[in-house]
This record gives C-alpha cells, sequence and structure tokens, in this order.
C-alpha cells in the first residue's frame, strides 16, 4: 500500500511545446534539449507529412512574430 503518492510533473518541449516528461523525448517533434533524436517525419504518410510540416510553419511564423513586437528599438518608439 502506497503512503505517498507525488503527482507526475511535465515540463513542456523547447521546440514544440507540448507537455513531455522530464528526461524524455518528445513524441511529436522527437527533440531533445534542443536537438532532433527521433525523425517523426519518417514513420508518416504523406499526407499526414504535410499536415505537420503546415503545423510546425504556422507555429514557427507565430513565435517570429512575438519575437518581433519584443524588439527594444520599437518599444522606445512608442
Amino acid at each position: 500500500m502506497h503512503q505517498y503518492i507525488k503527482p507526475v510533473s511535465l515540463s513542456s518541449c523547447r521546440k514544440c511545446g507540448k507537455p513531455v516528461l522530464p528526461h524524455t523525448v518528445c513524441r511529436n517533434c522527437g527533440y531533445y534539449k534542443g536537438t532532433e533524436v527521433i525523425d517523426v517525419m519518417k514513420k508518416l504518410t504523406k499526407k499526414e507529412q504535410k499536415r505537420r510540416k503546415r503545423e510546425m510553419a504556422a507555429k514557427e511564423k507565430e513565435e517570429g512574430k512575438r519575437e518581433k513586437s519584443l524588439n527594444m528599438e520599437e518599444l522606445s518608439r512608442k
């Protein structure tokens, strides 16, 4: 009988932001500590590869917009 059970602590993936167990490879993008360990695209069909690439491109585009809005020069102009 367990006297004390801790809840599982999840961290977020650095590349895609999905919740991941600590010290494990992300199942969504295949990255661990910023390096690609597993080629996730290899296992997918063509349609799934295209859809996944579009999702990743959209996510990178959103991150690029966020970085531009935090530029010090633009903030000092306002």
